[in-house]
């Protein structure tokens, strides 16, 4: 039997990955338990099949989606995209390909259980105790692990509004978490419900195939759809009618489909109640920086803040962690934790930050890297990325028919170009 202390990485997606590489690095043992059949998370496109919830639809992708930051700042930080791929907006395609090719360079296969979904996780003397079922032979097995890395991602369980009149609405209705195609909107007046990213992306997609699409948002700033003619846009609904909804400026509209890009809850299903993390809205909590379970700290949540860049966040909160789990670095007491926990929380909550979007980062993001990077002492991001990050900022609600044309180069740590 190794010695070495045990990890157990929930999740291989683009943030189990990245935990897996790292501990690996970290002379600790890792075991990273994916319940699909191949690595890739959010980026592998999957249809809903008969009978399944929308919950059992671990993907949220979509076809024809191609990213809405450039691949420049879309890989993690010791692993860059294929250099031959001269586009800086790609296809989802080539992210999962750059996934999987990221876990065949760092040999990270071995150490990867495919179709082997956690059941329970709950601490037991100083570790932890993970019951995981396998589903190839419907089996399961308990381990043990002195360190848990919480990776499964927050795009899997939809979010809805609770609207008055919903109930009533006669029309078809979905989650953007189950949007695939645009063209089962051919010829029908279509609402999008949702002002975010996926939002305004899918109302550019389906705007050719439909016949018109209404869409509702509380942006300050309104996108620009001058260029998509059959769209009109629509303030926050006020409550649905049989065929339509009445909005909160009074006009009202009808239409034959609702899509709701309204976000996703944060579950964690396999979590016992002893682990000592509470779910409110979506306010994980207790957690030192957004990240380390405070309660119980052998245990981390990887991937909760968004409004981030991806990669590289997952990266550096792993790396955060991991220089406590291998005692490079030794805590604040849980008082001082929880009291730094609840001076954040109440300059966010005093700000209008709401729980739905507690760890919201947006223009606060470069500040959370620096101070995880400085706090544990780890290497901080290249600030090559900061500067691309801004100068991408929003690009989707003013330039949405324009910016994935544009093409980016690095040049080194500080710098890059914009070819395009």
């Amino acid at each position: 039997m190794s010695s070495k202390k045990r990890v157990c990485i929930i999740g291989a997606g683009m943030a189990g990955l990245t935990a897996l590489k790292n501990t690996l690095e970290h002379d600790l043992a890792a075991v990273a338990y994916e319940r699909h059949t191949a690595v890739g998370g959010t980026w592998i496109y999957m249809e809903r099949k008969a009978g399944e919830s929308e919950e059992d639809v671990h993907s949220s992708m979509y076809q024809g989606l191609h990213t809405n930051l450039p691949k420049e700042l879309m890989g993690f930080p010791d692993y860059d995209f294929d250099t031959n791929i001269e586009e800086s907006f790609i296809s989802s395609e080539l992210v999962l390909e750059y996934l999987q090719n990221y876990a065949e360079h760092f040999k990270l296969t071995p150490h990867i259980k495919l179709e082997h979904e956690i059941i329970r996780v709950r601490p037991r003397n100083e570790g932890w105790e993970v019951i995981v079922h396998d589903l190839k032979s419907d089996k399961y097995f308990v381990e043990f692990f002195d360190f848990v890395l919480v990776c499964n991602g927050h795009f899997t369980t939809p979010m809805y509004p609770a609207t008055e009149g919903l109930d009533s609405y006669q029309g078809q209705r979905l989650h953007s978490h189950l949007y695939r195609t645009p063209d089962i909107f051919k010829g029908h007046n279509v609402l999008v419900i949702g002002g975010g990213p996926s939002g305004i992306d899918i109302v550019h997609h389906i705007h050719q195939h439909a016949e018109h699409v209404y869409f509702s948002h509380h942006l300050e700033t309104e996108p620009r759809t001058d260029f998509m003619p059959n769209v009109t846009q629509k303030t926050d609904i006020q409550r649905f009618t049989a065929d339509g909804a009445i909005f909160k400026d009074e006009s009202s509209a009808s239409f034959s489909f609702v899509i709701f890009c309204t976000g996703y809850k944060y579950t964690f299903p396999f979590l016992s109640v002893d682990c000592g993390l509470n779910v409110d809205v979506n306010w994980v909590h207790p957690l030192y920086k957004h990240c380390l379970n405070i309660n119980k700290p052998s245990m981390a949540m990887i991937g909760l803040p968004h409004q981030i860049c991806p990669a590289q966040l997952f990266d550096l909160q792993v790396r955060f962690v991991l220089a406590y789990f291998a005692g490079r670095k030794e805590l604040p007491s849980r008082a001082d934790m929880l009291a730094e926990m609840e001076t954040d929380m109440q300059e966010r909550w005093a700000s209008g930050v709401s729980k739905r979007v507690a760890h919201k980062m947006g223009v606060k993001q470069f500040d959370y890297y620096e101070d995880l990077a400085v706090t544990a002492g780890i290497t901080k991001l290249k600030p090559v990325i900061g500067k691309m990050m801004k100068a991408c900022s929003k690009k989707y609600i003013f330039e949405l028919d324009t910016y994935r044309q544009k093409r980016f180069k690095v040049v080194d740590d500080e710098n890059f170009v914009q070819i395009v």
